[in-house]
Parts: structure tokens; C-alpha cells; sequence
């Protein structure tokens, strides 16, 4: 007798209410914590009051300096660390969904490899460049090494995952052997400047830069969830995707261009930051099941969470010095995708 489908049923994990709400809970206690936080304590009531003026009009108490530290630092970077979090996260579902694989995430389509080495050549040979070049760069190189995994990896008129994996691979190591090469040629103070960027940090983002940011997450993310029922479709088999009138070829394009312009944008003002789009998904697979509408939406709210969390443990571990949040992301990641792939091994049949 076929195994009959949980999705729907009572026992369906996504459709135990209480797990969205505490993800809506850690989120906000998260954002709050990272206000509160830095190396400069700030008493919780003057945060309050400082934030309260800003948005309500509230008269504060502390200005000048802490008004500063808390008005314009603290806040936007705590909701840079949502934004970002919440776009690697959801493109990191919709490229393993396209590739098939669970290694999935913009490593593979090459648009980090490619940001990291726009942002190091500018750096090294833009003599006083600024971050908003650095950024452009940034930018182009991810568009560029993604341009040259579309170029591998298409096969008439659709992506072939294989293709795809072993396209990202190539370009990625290629990419990373120049990025290296730039950083040997570095003076000291172009090289302590290029591997904090290409090790990420969200540290830099003010209010400036995070309503662009905010808006092309936004409207990729928004579209994504738009194409929920496809991907359900996608993700089972290109023919059954196709027998359901779903055009795989020009959906797959679709997201591939949508999630290589989402992580280009965020790679490009916050540099590489990994993990986060290979293991949220994972673990919101655990949590809410296979229907990605569900899936996209959690691995919205806990990569929106994750980051700044993480952010919160980069700035407070060696305080006052700051660690580069890759660094907290791949430490607290790589041990969850280990576990997740012994989890998989033990559930697997003899």
C-alpha cells in the first residue's frame, strides 16, 4: 500500500501553530538584544526612549553620542541582519530546489566567488576607493560569474543540476584562485580590509544603504513565495513539473536570475557571508515539512533571526574587537550541517 502524504493532516509540522509563533518571538527578542548590545553599554531605558523618539516623536533623554551609537548603528544594523539573513535563507531554498541537491546555495551559482573578487580587485587596485565603489564591483563580478554559470551549465532549453553543481564548482575555484592572487599582491591594510569583507560583517550598513537593500529583498523574496506551488512541482522532477504545465525551462531561468540578483545585491554591501543559504533551509524542512510556501516562509523568519543573532556573538566574543560574521556563521553551521547529515544517514535504509 503507498505511503499515504502528511501534508494537510494534523501531524503535518507545518501546521502546528505554536512553531510560528516562537519564531515570531526569537526574532523580535533577537532584534531587541542586538539594539541593547555593543561595547559601549547604553542603559536599556535610554535605548528605549532614543528608539521611541525616532519612530514616535517621544522626547529622549540621551543625545549626542548614544543617540548616535544607538539611532545610527545599532538599529540599522540589527535590520541589515534581518534583511540579509532573510535573503540568503530563502535563496538558498530555491537553488537547492533548482539544482536538486541539498549543497545548494549562492556559493554554487558562483555569485559569492564572483562578489568576493570585484570587491578584493577593487580594493587592491582602486587606489582610495570608497565602499560605494567597492560595492559596484562587488556587484558586476557576481553578475559576471554568474553569466559564466549560465553559459555551463544550460542544456537546451533547461538547467541540468549536475551541470549546474560541477559549473559552480569550476568557476568557484577558478574565481577563488584569483581572489587569492589579489590578496598575496595586497599591501597589509588592503589585505586586513579585503578578508574582513570577503569574510562578511553587516557593520558597516547604515541607513543609506538599506532601503535599496530592503526593496530588491522585498520584491525576489515576494516573488519567490509567489512561485511557492512550482517549485512544489519543480522540486519533485522536471517531467511531473512539466505535466503539470509548469514552462521548467523558463522557470528555472526565472529563479536563478531572481536569487543570482538577490545574493549579488546583499554580497555586494555586506560581502560573502556563508551558511546561512545552505543549512536555514534544512532546518526549516525539519520544522514545517516539504511545501515550500511553508518552507520559503520559515527559512524567511529564522534566517532573519540567525544573522543577527550571529552578529550579536560576533561583536561580543573578543568585545571591544569584532569578529567578521562568517566566522560565527560557519562555526555555529557547519557543525548543524553535520548533524542534519547524520540525522539523514540514520533515517536512510541499510
Amino acid at each position: 500500500m503507498p505511503a499515504r502524504s502528511t501534508l494537510g493532516s494534523p501531524r503535518d509540522p507545518g501546521r502546528r501553530p505554536w512553531l510560528w509563533g516562537c519564531a515570531a518571538l526569537a526574532l523580535v527578542v533577537v532584534a531587541l538584544v542586538g539594539v541593547l548590545v555593543g561595547p559601549v553599554f547604553i542603559a536599556p531605558g535610554a535605548v528605549g526612549r532614543i528608539v521611541a523618539s525616532h519612530l514616535f516623536g517621544v522626547p529622549a533623554a540621551a543625545t549626542g553620542v548614544p543617540e548616535r551609537i544607538v539611532w545610527d548603528v545599532r538599529v540599522p544594523r540589527v535590520l541589515a541582519g534581518i534583511v540579509v539573513g532573510s535573503a540568503l535563507a530563502v535563496t538558498g531554498v530555491v537553488i537547492q530546489a533548482v539544482v536538486r541537491n541539498a549543497l545548494g546555495d549562492p556559493y554554487v551559482i558562483g555569485v559569492t566567488p564572483g562578489a568576493s573578487l570585484g570587491a578584493v580587485m577593487a580594493i587592491v587596485l582602486g587606489t582610495g576607493i570608497g565602499s560605494l565603489g567597492i560595492a559596484a564591483a562587488a556587484f558586476a563580478g557576481a553578475l559576471l560569474a554568474f553569466a559564466g554559470i549560465v553559459a555551463l551549465a544550460r542544456r537546451g532549453r533547461g538547467w541540468a543540476p549536475g551541470r549546474v553543481i560541477l559549473s559552480g564548482v569550476a568557476i568557484g575555484y577558478l574565481l577563488s584562485a584569483a581572489t587569492y592572487f589579489f590578496q598575496i599582491v595586497a599591501t597589509p591594510a588592503q589585505l586586513q580590509r579585503a578578508l574582513f569583507w570577503t569574510l562578511g560583517s553587516i557593520a558597516g550598513v547604515g541607513w543609506t544603504a538599506l532601503p535599496m537593500l530592503t526593496i530588491v529583498v522585498t520584491l525576489g523574496c515576494g516573488w519567490l513565495l509567489l512561485r511557492a506551488r512550482w517549485l512544489d512541482a519543480l522540486a519533485a522532477g522536471p517531467e511531473l513539473a512539466r505535466s503539470q504545465g509548469v514552462p521548467v525551462g523558463r522557470f528555472q531561468a526565472e529563479l536563478m536570475v531572481i536569487a543570482a540578483l538577490v545574493t549579488a545585491c546583499v554580497v555586494a554591501v555586506v560581502g560573502g557571508i556563508g551558511f546561512v543559504g545552505l543549512v536555514i533551509p534544512h532546518v526549516a524542512r525539519i520544522l514545517v515539512g516539504a511545501a515550500h510556501r511553508r518552507v520559503l516562509l520559515a527559512s524567511l523568519l529564522l534566517g532573519a533571526t540567525f544573522l543577527p543573532a550571529a552578529d550579536i556573538l560576533a561583536r561580543t566574543v573578543l568585545a571591544p574587537a569584532e569578529l567578521p560574521i562568517g566566522i560565527i556563521t560557519a562555526a555555529v553551521g557547519a557543525p548543524l550541517f553535520i548533524a542534519q547529515l547524520a540525522r539523514t544517514d540514520r533515517r536512510a535504509p541499510a
